[in-house]
């Protein structure tokens, strides 16, 4: 079995990476300087246990590769690049393939559940630092992170099992699970603060006061959303047992790990966010039932600001947003 890495970035080459480390064949795909540096010089992977360098066949896109019954596809981009990146997949291997999202957010199985007919929902909790092209830091320790997964909506079988046994020996905590979208929605609430380090000062990142307060009535709107549409998340108490317990951040080289995989996208100009998925899930789920999410709301504008340079970056208070949303 190989298996195809679709959007190598710094979730994606720290799977890639363990995979290959643990025997596995491993492809990446990937765009721009990254693509280059991945070419020319190859993946380096630095993490708590030492460094890595790997020469990883690495391509532009599926039409590059010759795809067949034997591969399995991880989508690790962000949800914005999912729809046009399925499209091409589609394109030249069909229906068939099995496709695993391995992505923040819960939009991403939707969208391929519409072209094929092998979707896993794999959730991604794992580490990691993806700012210089060709070099990432997976900072989870002792193991790299969580990535428990299963069919979608609901469901196991063999593909996921064997991709579940594969990551396990990789350095991975994985387990196959038939009701993936628990954790996924569960960690929805956890993203949900992602988009203020974009907003407010990197000072105030650690604040319990009225920062975390903002950060808590986000995840309090989500809540109320999940109650109306019945939707059952998994409880944070079996979450930290099944997931965080497992990996620690751990400084690599000296260095932390640099902010949420939000505002690592923004670091290297990205002009679009996730946050749209993610708070705007929020947004869209209270909608469609009637629930009030004037917060969550309001961070997906703002951000949309930010990315789109409409707005500075981090040049707002908590007591701003408070305000904001009160208004």
């Amino acid at each position: 079995m190989r298996y195809i890495i679709y959007g190598a970035g710094g979730i994606g080459c720290t799977i890639g990476a363990r995979l290959a480390l643990a025997g596995r064949e491993v492809a990446l795909i990937a765009r721009g300087a990254q693509l280059d540096a991945l070419q020319s010089r190859g993946l380096t992977l630095k993490t708590p246990d030492g460094n890595h360098h790997l020469e990883l066949p690495a391509f532009a896109s599926p039409a590059e590769m010759h795809l067949g019954r034997d591969d399995v596809v991880i989508l690790t981009m962000k949800t914005q690049d999912t729809a046009a990146a399925l499209a091409d997949l589609e394109a030249v291997a069909g229906p068939g393939i099995p496709v695993v999202c391995a992505q923040n957010g819960v939009e991403n199985e939707r969208m391929a559940a519409r072209r094929f007919s092998h979707v896993y929902a794999m959730l991604v909790a794992l580490p990691a630092t993806f700012l210089e092209p060709g070099e990432v830091i997976a900072s989870g320790a002792p193991l790299s992170g969580a990535l428990h997964a299963g069919r979608y909506p609901g469901g196991a079988d063999d593909t996921i099992e064997a991709l579940c046994n594969a990551l396990n020996a990789a350095h991975f905590t994985s387990i196959a699970d038939p009701e993936p979208m628990r954790f996924k929605y569960r960690k929805l609430l956890l993203n949900l603060g992602n988009a203020l380090e974009l907003l407010v000062p990197e000072t105030a990142w650690g604040n319990t006061g009225e920062l975390g307060a903002f950060a808590a009535s986000l995840r309090e709107e989500g809540e109320a959303c999940y109650i109306a549409a019945g939707i059952d998340a998994m409880s944070m108490s079996e979450y930290q047992e099944r997931v965080t317990s497992h990996y620690a951040h751990t400084p690599v080289e000296g260095r932390p790990r640099s902010g949420s995989s939000t505002l690592q996208g923004l670091m290297r100009g990205n002009s679009t966010t996730e946050v749209d998925y993610l708070n705007g899930e929020i947004a869209l789920l209270g909608a469609l039932h009637a629930v009030p999410t004037p917060r969550n709301t309001l961070v997906r504008t703002l951000a949309a600001e930010v990315v789109a340079g409409k707005r500075s970056p981090r040049s707002l208070t908590a007591a701003d947003l408070a305000a904001m949303a009160t208004a």
